[in-house]
């Protein structure tokens, strides 16, 4: 009996000792764990990297439960983290809003949202329909928050399906719609309008190519795939931009859409008889019932205004960088885009990288540590405190902080990176309300 009872308390002493071991080691990690994700949010917010610039998660501490699933399921790097046991935002403004830790937390803890408590972000004024407050004009896609491509193509389906809902009486030479923008959200209305048999027209202010290579990553992550009208499901896991650029593309010529490129609206006037008048830049007119804007929120590239910057040689974006070499080149900006575009071009060219602050900020660490390597063997320059004041055929003035005139650069071509300008004043002309959130939670519609 003695036996027994010995025996038995070995058994369970040997369980406790094993839980006791197990819970250990857990604390250990979680304590590990949270030391590691402390680290990286100081050097987040050392990096500029912290806050959101788009949109983002929000944790509510008092639901959260700690499980990291949504961790897990971020397809970006160190966006979300766990610091004893709660969630917490790492580099925040590397987000891009794939929505993957608001479907994967199991205690709905998370919401997205644009915008913070102190930065606010204008948005029109846009219905669960995308309707906007102008009866008849619809948005989706980026320019109303939401700028996922799997979203946005949904967004530009449902608008559409919306306008088959209340569709008016055709009047004749009165197209059913206008569709502006060839991204994947004009795309699918593109799709939908002629799965719906609806006349429509689609503009593109810059090539189908300028459109796709704007989305802010080299690779397109989704979490699920999308399901393009008259196309069937388009699996988009971990791809290319030149792949994305050839699906659009095929989709395209499969269904021999026309997408009228290079045509910049300038223009939506509402007509007394509940009709609109679009006018392009070319002068082109088009009568409509309603129109579909799917643009970006950064509209068009902001400009420097500085004397010669309508020269054929200033560009907005790169394209095509390994056909380009030779060349003297000034890259101007700081932020991600003007410092990969440098390092794309280096190999094959004198470049020179012209950034008005004293240093680096809200560039992501892979970026920071290629474009410190690359100063320090001398790939490439950087000219900081310095501001393009103007452009010659072959040559470009730089003024620098704390010197008395102008540099003169030798110069064959310049790209400028500084950022776009929400088109505020192109909505509001078509009578659009444009209305400052803050914190402003953002609802995915399904």
């Amino acid at each position: 009996m003695e036996e027994v009872v010995l025996e038995q308390i070995i058994i369970y002493g040997t369980a406790i000792a094993l839980c006791a071991i197990t819970v250990y080691y857990y604390f250990a990690k979680q304590k590990r764990v949270s030391l590691e994700t402390v680290k990286k949010v100081a050097i987040a917010k050392e990096e500029g990297l912290y806050e959101p610039v788009s949109l983002h998660p929000y944790i509510d501490l008092n639901v959260c439960i700690g499980v990291a699933a949504c961790v897990k399921e971020c397809p970006e790097k160190d966006i979300i983290g766990i610091v004893d046991g709660i969630a917490t935002l790492i580099n925040t403004s590397n987000c891009i809003g794939h929505g993957a830790c608001f479907h994967a937390c199991p205690v709905e803890a998370i919401s997205l949202r644009i915008g913070t408590e102190t930065r606010g972000v204008e948005l029109p004024h846009v219905s669960e329909n995308f309707e906007t407050n102008t009866k008849g004009i619809y948005i989706a896609g980026e320019l109303g928050g939401m700028g996922l491509i799997k979203n946005s193509v949904e967004q530009g389906q449902q608008a559409i399906d919306n306008i088959v809902r209340n569709k008016k009486p055709s009047k004749e030479n009165v197209i059913d719609v206008v569709i502006i923008g060839a991204g994947p959200a004009g795309i699918s209305a593109t799709l939908a309008a002629k799965k719906h048999k609806l006349t429509s027209v689609t503009l593109e202010q810059d090539s189908l190519g300028g459109t796709v290579y704007t989305f802010p990553r080299s690779k397109i992550v989704m979490t699920a795939p999308m399901d393009l009208p008259l196309y069937g499901k388009a699996k988009l896991y971990d791809t290319s931009k030149d792949e994305l650029l050839q699906l659009w593309k095929k989709v395209i010529a499969e269904h021999q859409l026309t997408i009228h490129e290079h045509t910049k609206v300038e223009k939506i006037t509402p007509l007394k008889d509940e009709t609109f008048n679009v006018v392009t830049a070319q002068g082109d007119e088009y009568i409509c019932n309603n129109v579909l804007i799917a643009i970006g929120r950064r509209g068009s590239p902001r400009k420097l205004n500085v004397p010669g910057e309508d020269s054929e040689k200033v560009a907005y974006r790169l394209l095509e960088p390994e056909q380009i070499s030779g060349k003297k080149i000034v890259v101007v900006g700081g932020g991600d885009s003007a410092v990969e575009s440098a390092m794309l071009l280096k190999d094959q060219n004198e470049v020179i990288l012209s950034y008005r602050k004293d240093k680096f900020s809200r560039i992501k660490p892979k970026n920071k540590e290629k474009i410190e390597e690359a100063l320090s063997n001398k790939s490439l320059k950087a000219i900081f405190n310095s501001n393009l004041v103007s452009i010659e055929k072959d040559s470009i003035l730089i003024k620098v902080a704390g010197e008395d005139q102008p540099k003169r650069l030798e110069n064959d071509q310049i790209y400028i990176f500084a950022g776009g300008e929400m088109p505020t004043k192109f909505l509001q002309n078509a009578g659009i309300k444009i209305e400052k959130r803050y914190a402003h939670v953002v609802k995915k519609h399904n």
